[in-house]
């Protein structure tokens, strides 16, 4: 039988400690998602804690959002509903670090930022890097399947995803993958867990794999004055032996943010930039220049011109692309051979929509990857400019996804995009089986479920 709200709250308490419940009504606007307050935040400081709070919530028919730094809670539907906001920042030790197996197991709110430090002495570092990752939570990047620049390299977190603790709607504490105390039987639990939007359970520790940070590095900037152009050198390079870290793909709406001045240099002198690609290599210091003149002749080849970026550049991209995506992010997945042909179609499909502005694109030239970021004058025209570029992207064997967005346009436009019946029934199964009450971030995934 459920209990009244007075004596929820008292239970809560009980459970947690009255400290870690907030529901002052001006925090808990703080703590709003989509708009919509919650009635309480449980600011976890256990994994029993947390346990403790699903337990309650899935007997008194509770919607519960688990939070990190809250930097993607725009992604996604609107939730159905949201009465506890379940914040994990408190969660934030490193359980066991082993540099020479080149493992640890961090809980779910410690941050990349704080993590890489944990590992510079070492000489190791985690290769996650999408733009603001120094202060998203390790649990908030593994539950939206966040990924960066380094992708190229290391792939992604599914891919340094060895293990996952977590509890499952209903309260039950399990593991899964690495250090198995008990899995659940048939599934390849971390994978699963990977953008999964903590609807398949509230991730409380992971075990990484990491990586030795390079001797030395360097990144160049290879220039083109047509995508074509840029899709030659693009394929030269991947059938190659250099091994890049990074191959970001820029439109010269992205370059002109970057390098202002190198970008009024080359219009003045009649050849506007149409593509370029950020280029990174990390080894021994013989291996990196090898491969930096090796850049540079492809380059040339190519009809293109290479030269050498600052030590701080990825820095100062992740800044611009937060920057440019701050409003509206659309994330399209093609093929690298298709680059050139994705890229144009994107920017057909934008040009009348959005005439005069040039939106930026960018993104992981290696995977076919690329993030369409969007101003506020896209507002208005949103439902018509996402249907526009998922058509155009469709024909080349791509999709798109809505990253980022206002609610307003994440409640009209469906922010996963189409998907086939056999997939969404998968996913719908695994949902039954793992929050049948629908208890986590109910409505927000796939088919909103």
């Amino acid at each position: 039988m459920s209990v009244s709200t007075r004596s929820i709250a008292g239970v809560l308490a009980d459970l947690v400690g009255r400290e870690r419940v907030v529901d002052e009504p001006a925090r808990l606007a703080a703590a709003a998602v989509d708009g919509v307050t919650p009635r309480w935040v449980i600011r976890a400081a256990a994994v029993e804690q947390v346990a403790a709070v699903l337990a309650l919530a899935a007997e008194e028919s509770l919607a519960v959002i688990p939070r990190g730094s809250g930097s993607a809670l725009d992604l996604g539907w609107p939730p159905a509903r949201v009465d506890v906001v379940l914040d994990l920042r408190g969660m934030d030790r490193v359980v066991e670090y082993n540099p020479d197996d080149l493992t640890a197991s961090v809980e779910a709110g410690v941050t990349a930022g704080a993590f890489g430090a944990w590992l510079s002495p070492h000489r190791q570092l985690l290769p996650v890097d999408p733009p603001g990752a120094a202060s998203r939570t390790l649990g908030g990047l593994v539950a939206t399947a966040a990924h960066g620049p380094l992708r190229a390299r290391y792939g992604t977190l599914r891919d340094l995803l060895l293990g996952v603790r977590f509890v499952q709607a209903a309260g039950v504490v399990t593991w899964g993958g690495a250090r198995v105390v008990k899995s659940v039987t048939g599934y390849d639990v971390p994978k699963l867990m990977v953008g999964a939007l903590g609807t398949l359970g509230v991730l409380c520790e992971l075990t990484l794999r990491v990586h030795p940070r390079p001797e030395a590095e360097a990144t160049r900037l290879a220039r083109f004055d047509s995508l074509d152009a840029a899709g030659a050198f693009l394929a030269r390079l991947l059938d190659s032996s250099v091994q890049p870290h990074r191959i970001e793909f820029l439109n010269g709406a992205v370059l002109r943010r970057l390098m202002p001045d190198e970008f009024s240099r080359r219009l003045g002198g009649g050849r506007a930039v149409a593509a370029a690609f950020a280029v990174s290599t990390g080894s021994v210091t013989e291996a990196v220049r090898a491969q930096s003149v090796e850049i540079d002749v492809f380059a040339h080849e190519a009809g293109g011109e290479s030269s050498p970026l600052p030590d701080d550049f990825w820095d100062s991209y992740a800044t611009v692309i937060a920057e440019a995506g701050r409003v509206m992010a659309l994330h399209v997945s093609s093929l690298p051979s298709q680059l050139a042909v994705t890229v144009r179609s994107v920017e057909l499909a934008l040009g009348d929509l959005l005439p005069g502005e040039n939106p930026a694109i960018a993104g992981c030239a290696a995977l076919g990857t690329l993030d369409v970021l969007l101003p506020a004058s896209a507002i208005p025209v949103a439902a018509r400019l996402i249907e526009r570029v998922r058509g155009s992207v469709a024909n080349v064997g791509g999709h798109a996804i809505l990253r980022r967005a206002p609610r307003e346009i994440r409640r009209e436009v469906d922010p996963w995009g189409p998907i086939d019946p056999g997939p969404l029934a998968l996913m719908r199964a695994l949902r039954d089986e793992f929050d049948p009450r629908r208890v986590l971030n109910p409505g927000r995934f796939v088919g909103g479920l």
